[in-house]
């Protein structure tokens, strides 16, 4: 990869870094410098209503009381509006997106007719509805219209992984009824304009894959590789979240800090300075990832 590889952590300001999300941003610095290439930050705000004001601010002070400083400046996706929208015109044009007028009551019920679960990690899996023509009804969000296919893509921790799309997603929203734009198309647009090579990011982010590697593929993009790290769990056995009550990450001692979060990558613990520990931690990232060293 040398150096033309470009890693990003892309944090949603929906409150401060907590010890799972650090686990996230040391395993995609780490990444990034074993492999003598570039690391990012972007600021992953689209989704304004659970966005917490000055979040975004806090969470760029903390990764720096950690040493993980971007090498540009962060980008706000909030301010990338014109982007994804060139992205849905061209879907639109080239027949990969639709408009769609279900409400999620219109879901359940076509779902309920057809005899189908409805609900997917809390989703409703789309039936199609739309597919052919709104019925003289007035278009609410735009989908992404699935085929038969399998998607297969290597993970490099996970190892093998495939999913039906249409099957167990159905074509998923690009924009929302109420606007915003949703998270699958702002972050393959971006991946793509920032040159992304390599994402490293949690394990409960895996399940969105394949959904992107369609939308890369419908808008000429090259596929990065990935890596989805272990997640830190909460005392109920759940993934650790700031919707599950996990509180802000405590950096009066960073090193504490980072070494938990080495800890869950399976690295060892380090005494000294952060910078002495991260420069070991980069020296057991390559022998762990089995990387050239310099």
């Amino acid at each position: 990869m040398g150096a033309t590889y470009i890693g990003r952590f892309a944090p949603s300001p929906t409150g401060p870094l907590h010890a799972g999300s650090l686990v996230a941003a040391l395993a995609s610095w780490l990444d990034a410098r074993a492999h003598g290439g570039r690391w990012l930050v972007r600021i992953e705000d689209v989704d304004t209503p659970r966005c917490v004001p000055g979040a975004a601010e806090t969470i760029l002070q903390q990764l720096a009381a950690c040493s993980l400083i971007p090498d540009e400046p962060p980008v706000w996706q909030s301010q990338r509006g014109a982007f994804y929208q060139q992205a849905l015109d061209r879907l639109v044009k080239d027949g990969h997106a639709y408009p769609c007028a279900c409400s999620r009551k219109d879901i359940e019920l076509a779902l309920a007719a057809q005899g189908r679960a409805h609900e997917r990690h809390g989703e409703l899996v789309y039936p199609g509805t739309c597919r052919n023509g709104l019925g003289g009804r007035a278009a609410r969000a735009w989908r992404f219209r699935t085929r038969d296919e399998v998607v297969n893509w290597h993970d490099r921790r996970l190892g093998p992984q495939q999913q039906h799309v249409e099957r167990e997603v159905g074509d998923f929203v690009l924009r929302r009824a109420d606007g915003l734009w949703a998270y699958q198309l702002a972050v393959v647009v971006d991946d793509g304009l920032q040159g992304i090579t390599q994402i490293v990011r949690g394990e409960d982010l895996a399940d969105n894959t394949a959904r992107q590697i369609l939308l890369q593929r419908a808008l000429g993009l090259t596929t990065p590789g990935y890596l989805h790290t272990p997640l830190v769990l909460g005392a109920n056995g759940e993934k650790l979240s700031k919707q599950n009550g996990a509180q802000p990450l405590d950096l009066h001692d960073p090193l504490r800090a980072l070494n938990a979060a080495a800890n869950t990558l399976g690295l060892a613990q380090q005494q000294g300075s952060v910078a002495e520990a991260l420069g070991a931690w980069q020296a057991q990232w390559r022998d762990s990832y089995n990387l050239p060293r310099d």
